[in-house]
């Protein structure tokens, strides 16, 4: 399930909603600035409260840059002075929390100590999300009370700038945590995407699966690294900020991919082995687009629209690449 929302229009206020973000470092720091700015008041706590008072300065500062970038809006700098502060130590940044974000460190042991604090000093009924990407949070649930109200709530580096949010229930968070947590995401300007708890979530299995087809590419001499990344930002990458891969393959017609998947196994028999979801719908007459029928069901009414919307997309993406110019990597 995915639910978007692009701007704080329409969503519920968050004006008197309270937040405590735990760990105030890059991460955490950076999601308290978003929560903030989307009209909660939050908490900033960390070790102590020299460290936490620190991050809430550099916070501060960092604000102004952006702003002097044209990457936040004017005024972002005094609504971060109204509605964060730093406080003392855990237990007061939680007290009288609404919503709890815990953003320390990944390491079992230290969130295990985190979430039980934070279990032991917040409200009975004040919802509990972790920042983690890799740990599972029905492990992570065994350190918290009333586990029902606890989920994992994934921001990504840098969360100012990605409007991504992956929202992780464990098979005893309520239906009730998963929406509440979703509202205070999307009152902050962010977009959520609902996935179930296994290794990896769904951002890291994608993330990392490009990765590891293309680190085998470099170290079997068939590309170089930089060679790789063109590929990557050039063709596929270029459309993904407008198409998810299921959008690219129903454009691209299944048919297609499925002729794809049996090439790329006259080498790589098991490694590209063809899903069978795929296989399912094109034995069903299912081919994407040009049937109206596929993984996202568009009408093939719509395809000239769609079409029309996509070369649009790529002519402004070019456009603002072109504007930006190369990124400082060479």
């Amino acid at each position: 399930m995915t639910e978007t929302s692009t701007s704080t229009a329409g969503a519920p206020n968050t004006a008197a909603r309270k937040i405590a973000v735990v760990g105030s470092g890059y991460m955490g720091g950076g999601i308290a600035q978003v929560l903030a700015l989307g009209g909660a008041r939050v908490a900033l706590a960390d070790v102590s409260a020299e460290v936490a008072q620190k991050n809430f300065d550099r916070l501060l500062e960092e604000s102004d840059q952006f702003i002097k970038d044209g990457l936040f809006p004017e005024g972002s700098t005094e609504i971060l002075k109204q509605n964060l502060w730093a406080a003392k130590d855990i237990e007061e940044a939680v007290a009288d929390a609404d919503f709890i974000e815990e953003a320390v460190p990944e390491v079992l042991e230290i969130k295990h100590q985190t979430l039980a604090r934070i279990s032991a000093a917040a409200k009975p009924d004040a919802l509990i999300g972790s920042n983690t990407s890799t740990i599972s949070i029905a492990a992570l649930a065994e350190a918290v009370t009333n586990p029902e109200r606890f989920l994992g709530v994934h921001f990504s580096n840098p969360s100012p700038f990605i409007p991504g949010v992956e929202v992780i229930p464990h098979a005893g968070t309520s239906a009730a945590t998963v929406s509440a947590s979703q509202e205070m995401v999307h009152a902050a300007g962010k977009q959520t995407a609902v996935v179930k708890d296994v290794t990896g979530f769904v951002l890291n299995r994608l993330q990392y699966a490009l990765f590891h087809e293309a680190a085998q590419l470099v170290e079997q001499g068939i590309a170089t690294a930089d060679d790789v990344d063109t590929l990557v930002r050039t063709t596929f990458g270029f459309r993904l900020p407008f198409f998810g891969p299921f959008a690219i393959a129903d454009m691209a017609g299944l048919d297609v991919y499925n002729f794809c998947y049996k090439s790329l196994q006259t080498s790589f028999p098991e490694r590209f082995a063809t899903p069978k979801i795929l296989t399912e719908l094109v034995e069903a007459g299912k081919l994407g687009t040009k049937t109206g029928a596929g993984f996202l069901n568009v009408p093939a009414e719509r395809t000239p629209e769609l079409i029309a919307y996509r070369n649009k997309a790529y002519v402004a993406m070019q456009k603002l690449i072109e504007e930006l110019g190369p990124a400082p990597i060479n």
